[in-house]
């Protein structure tokens, strides 16, 4: 009799596991056929953010702010095209923006400000803005541009083998020369360098000169070192001084003999060569008529930088924008959106890279103190 009531228990027992089994693995199904809705959820939320890549990710407008460095006009007509080539790079890179606008800051540290308000999502700027702005920019792109004939430290090389011409190497440095131009003064000071002489602090500070904002690398900062090393000078120290809202204007002032001595990048003359005797008029060429008075250090290239606090910028976008840039700098179209810049193609950058404009601000700084 026991043995037939434990058998009966022991049944018991085991159907009702059994039982309990089979609710455990009903109740279970809900979460089951739930769980793979929420995957598919975080998965379009994935996509949305541009995490995934697996599907487009929508941007209803771009904003796209470029440097003063030539006239306005000229870079809103020269890069209208990088619209459409970036607006078809990017849909490739997974990215489907509506809308890009382009436009052009009134200064240099206006597009660095834009940057950090995040008014603007792409900027074009110089490494020296970029390092005076970079708490609200991070930079993604470096630009390469030609090489050129001519990279000497002394300035009587570049006025002993010109014109300068662009050559097939690529360079991530160029220079900023002072340029003398066709005032008495501005011959005058040729003629000395000309004549293996070195300048004197007299000479530069009763020139008449024009330059650049003051996050400009070729038209402020690095002339400012030059004028540091040489005579603990700056800029500001300078007694007849104006600031350019462009290289071009800086060129028309020297040609119109309004100023002696201008600075700009290295290959600038090639640049403003036709417009030296149409535009300005002058009577011969910029090559003849101008020359190198001194030169500064190397300077790394020209940025792409990008907004930390646009709405729009995401790691994915960065690293899409880095693809596209580099790939439309590779078309003949996009080579001469870029020319502008006289850019010639992109490399991927690191914020290290200009650490020595971030020295070089330092420097302007405590000179300012």
């Amino acid at each position: 009799m026991k043995k037939r009531i434990m058998l009966f228990t022991l049944f018991t027992l085991v159907m009702a596991l059994i039982a309990g089994c089979g609710t455990s693995s009903s109740s279970s199904s809900p979460q089951n056929t739930s769980s793979p809705a929420s995957s598919s959820s975080g998965a379009d939320n994935n996509e949305t953010s541009g995490d995934t890549g697996t599907e487009s990710k929508d941007i209803e407008k771009l904003r796209i702010s470029f440097v003063p460095s030539k006239d306005p006009e000229d870079i809103i007509t020269a890069t209208d095209p990088l619209k459409d080539l970036l607006k078809n790079q990017l849909a490739t890179e997974g990215f489907n923006v509506g809308e890009i606008s382009i436009d052009v800051g009134t200064t240099y540290e206006a597009v660095g400000e834009a940057l950090t308000a995040g008014t603007t999502d792409i900027g074009f700027v110089p490494g020296g803005t970029y390092a005076l702005y970079d708490d609200g920019a991070d930079v993604i792109l470096t630009a390469t541009r030609a090489g050129l004939s001519n990279d000497s430290e002394l300035a009587k090389d570049w006025n002993d083998n010109k014109p300068t011409e662009p050559t097939t190497d690529q360079a991530t440095y160029y220079r900023s020369l002072f340029i003398a131009g066709p005032s008495a003064k501005g011959q005058a000071l040729a003629e000395k360098v000309n004549n293996g002489g070195n300048l004197t602090w007299e000479d530069v500070n009763d020139a008449n000169w024009a330059v650049m904002s003051t996050s400009s690398s070729a038209g402020y900062i690095y002339p400012t070192l030059w004028l540091q090393e040489n005579f603990n000078k700056s800029i500001t120290d300078l007694a007849h001084v104006v600031t350019s809202d462009s290289y071009g204007s800086s060129f028309a002032r020297l040609a119109a003999k309004q100023v002696d001595v201008i600075v700009a990048f290295a290959d600038a003359r090639r640049d403003y060569s036709e417009q030296w005797t149409n535009e300005f008029s002058r009577p011969s060429s910029i090559w003849d008529e101008t020359n190198v008075i001194a030169v500064t250090d190397g300077i790394y290239n020209d940025t792409i930088s990008v907004s930390k606090n646009s709405s729009v910028m995401t790691d994915d976008l960065k690293k899409a924008l880095q693809n596209a840039l580099i790939s439309i700098a590779q078309t003949e179209e996009g080579k001469k959106v870029i020319a502008v810049y006289s850019h010639e193609g992109y490399q991927a950058a690191q914020s290290s890279d200009y650490d020595a404009e971030r020295k070089a601000q330092d420097i302007i700084r405590e000179m300012k103190n």
